[in-house]
C-alpha cells in the first residue's frame, strides 16, 4: 500500500510539472524589442530626401566643395561634425554646381517639411523627393542657425505626415529608430537607445540635445528620431567623430524645440528669442559652499548688463537663479534655453537665491538681437598687491568700484586662482572699493568656508571660490 501511494504521488507530481510547462509554452511572451519593422513601415512615407544645388562653387574630391562648415573651437569641438557631407560624385577638375544630400520629414499634409538648417544653407535650388520617388521643387520658408532648423514648403496636398511626440517625456534607455539617407542610401533605418538627454554641445546655446547610439551617418541630417510609439521625438543633427563617420554617438534636436522654431518660421519667417541681460556661470561645489548652499543647482549671475530686463527688475550679480517661470534650473546651461524660448514682451518670473533667501522677480523680456554677444598692498597674510581703480578705468570697464591686482605672491592663498590684471569687484557680496575694504572683508570671512570673489578677468565677469585655509 505504501508503495502504491508513493507511485501515485510521483505520477501526480509529474502531471503537475507537465501542466505547468504547457502553460508556460502557450502563454504569450512579452516582446523584448519594439516592432521596428512596423515603425519603419508607418513612418517611411513621410520621410523625404533633400537635394540642394549651390551654383558657382568649385567642386572638390568626390564632388564635394572644398570648404567645410565652421567647427567649434578646441579639441572637443574639433570632433563634432555637422552632417554637411556632400552626395558622392566622380571627381571633376573644373568648376560646376555643388550638390548635397540630406533628409527631412513632412509635418503637414499641405507640404511643410522640417530639416536641418545646415542641409539647405546657401543653396540656390532645393528639391524634395518623397518615398514614392515623386520630386518637388521646395521653397525655403526660413531657417534658424541657432537651433539648426529649417522649414521648407512644397506644392502638394494630402501628403503622409509623421506623428509628433513630446521630447520632454523622453527617458534615457528607451528605444529609438532613425530613418534617413546615409551616404545617399534612401530610407535607411537604424535603431538604438537614448543614451543621454539635455546634452550640452560646444557653441550650442539653445538646444538640449538628445544623445543616442542609433547608427546615423552623413546624409541622415534632418531625418526623424522615432520612439517606440511611432512618434518623432527628435531631428538627427550631429555626430561625435574623429573619422567623419559614425562612432557610436549621435545627437538629435528635441522635437519640441524644432516645432517651436518651425511655427515661428511659418508665421513670420524668423525666430524671436527672449533676452534677460545677465552673464551667468555654473555653480561649482566650491562656489556653492562659499554661498552657504547645500547643492550646485542654479545659474550664478556673474554680471547684470545695464539697462536690461534683469537690471530693471532688480536682479543682481551674485544672485543664483534657481527657476525661470516655475521651471527649475539644475544646470546653468538650461537658463538660456528657457529664456530664449519665452515670449518677448511678456512677463516672466525669475526665482533666485540671494543671501541664503529665495526671492522672485517679475521680468519683461526684451528681444535678443544679432549684436548679443591709489596703490598699496594688503597684509602679508593674503599676499596680494592691489591698486584702486581710477575713474577713467571704472568708466571703461562699466563698473562703479573695484581694485586691480598688481601681483600675487607665490605663497598667497590666492596663488593659482587670482592673477595680475584681475579686477576684484566684490568679496562675499561686499563691494571692494579700496585696499582696506578688501583686507577687512577677508578678515571677516567665515572660517571653514571658501570666500566668493566676483571679478573681471580680461574684461569678462567671473566668480571664483577660494579657500583661505
Amino acid at each position: 500500500m505504501l508503495d502504491f501511494l508513493r507511485a501515485r504521488r510521483s505520477v501526480m507530481f509529474q502531471a503537475l510539472v507537465l501542466a505547468a510547462l504547457m502553460v508556460l509554452m502557450t502563454a504569450p511572451v512579452e516582446a523584448k524589442y519594439p516592432d521596428f519593422a512596423k515603425l519603419a513601415k508607418e513612418n517611411a512615407p513621410a520621410v523625404v530626401n533633400i537635394n540642394t544645388v549651390t551654383k558657382g562653387q568649385q567642386a572638390g574630391r568626390n564632388g564635394q566643395p572644398p570648404q567645410m562648415p565652421n567647427l567649434p573651437p578646441g579639441p572637443l569641438g574639433d570632433m563634432f561634425r555637422d552632417f554637411f557631407e556632400q552626395m558622392p560624385q566622380h571627381p571633376m577638375p573644373r568648376s560646376r554646381p555643388a550638390q548635397s544630400l540630406g533628409s527631412g520629414f513632412i509635418i503637414s499634409e499641405d507640404g511643410y517639411v522640417l530639416t536641418n538648417a545646415h542641409v539647405v544653407r546657401g543653396a540656390d535650388e532645393i528639391s524634395v523627393r518623397l518615398n514614392n520617388q515623386r520630386e518637388y521643387a521646395a521653397e525655403l520658408i526660413g531657417e534658424d542657425p541657432r537651433t539648426d532648423i529649417a522649414l521648407l514648403k512644397i506644392d502638394a496636398d494630402g501628403l503622409p505626415t509623421v506623428k509628433i511626440g513630446d521630447s520632454d517625456e523622453v527617458d534615457v534607455g528607451e528605444w529609438v529608430l532613425a530613418i534617413g539617407a546615409p551616404f545617399g542610401l534612401d530610407h535607411s533605418a537604424t535603431h538604438g537607445i537614448v543614451s543621454a538627454i539635455g546634452r550640452d554641445l560646444p557653441n550650442e546655446t539653445y538646444v538640449p540635445f538628445i544623445q543616442t547610439d542609433a547608427p546615423v551617418n552623413p546624409g541622415n541630417s534632418g531625418g526623424p528620431l522615432i520612439n517606440a510609439d511611432g512618434e518623432v521625438i527628435g531631428v538627427n543633427s550631429q555626430i561625435y567623430t574623429n573619422s567623419g563617420g559614425y562612432m557610436g554617438i549621435s545627437f538629435a534636436i528635441p522635437v519640441n524645440v524644432a516645432m517651436n522654431v518651425a511655427e515661428q518660421l511659418k508665421d513670420t519667417g524668423e525666430v524671436r528669442r527672449g533676452y534677460l541681460g545677465v552673464v551667468i556661470q555654473p555653480v561649482t561645489d566650491e562656489l556653492a559652499r562659499s554661498f552657504g548652499l547645500e547643492d550646485t543647482r542654479g545659474a550664478l549671475v556673474a554680471q547684470v548688463q545695464p539697462d536690461t530686463p534683469a537690471a530693471k527688475a532688480g536682479i543682481e550679480s551674485g544672485d543664483i537663479i534657481t527657476a525661470f517661470n516655475g521651471k527649475p534650473i539644475r544646470r546653468s546651461g538650461q537658463l538660456p534655453r528657457l529664456v530664449g524660448n519665452a515670449p518677448v514682451g511678456e512677463p516672466a518670473t525669475v526665482t533666485v537665491i540671494r543671501d541664503g533667501e529665495e526671492r522672485s522677480f517679475e521680468v519683461t523680456l526684451s528681444e535678443l538681437d544679432g549684436a548679443m554677444a591709489a596703490g598699496g598692498s594688503v597684509g602679508s597674510t593674503y599676499g596680494l598687491s592691489v591698486e584702486p581703480l581710477e575713474k577713467a578705468d571704472r568708466g571703461s570697464l562699466g563698473v562703479r568700484y573695484g581694485v586691480s591686482i598688481e601681483s600675487v605672491a607665490s605663497d598667497s592663498p590666492f596663488a593659482g586662482a587670482l592673477e595680475a590684471g584681475d579686477v576684484i569687484l566684490e568679496v562675499n557680496r561686499r563691494p571692494i572699493r579700496s585696499e582696506n575694504d578688501l583686507a577687512a572683508t577677508l578678515d571677516a570671512a567665515p572660517e571653514n568656508r571658501p570666500v566668493a570673489i566676483r571679478l573681471l578677468r580680461r574684461g569678462q565677469p567671473l566668480f571664483l571660490a577660494v579657500d583661505l585655509d
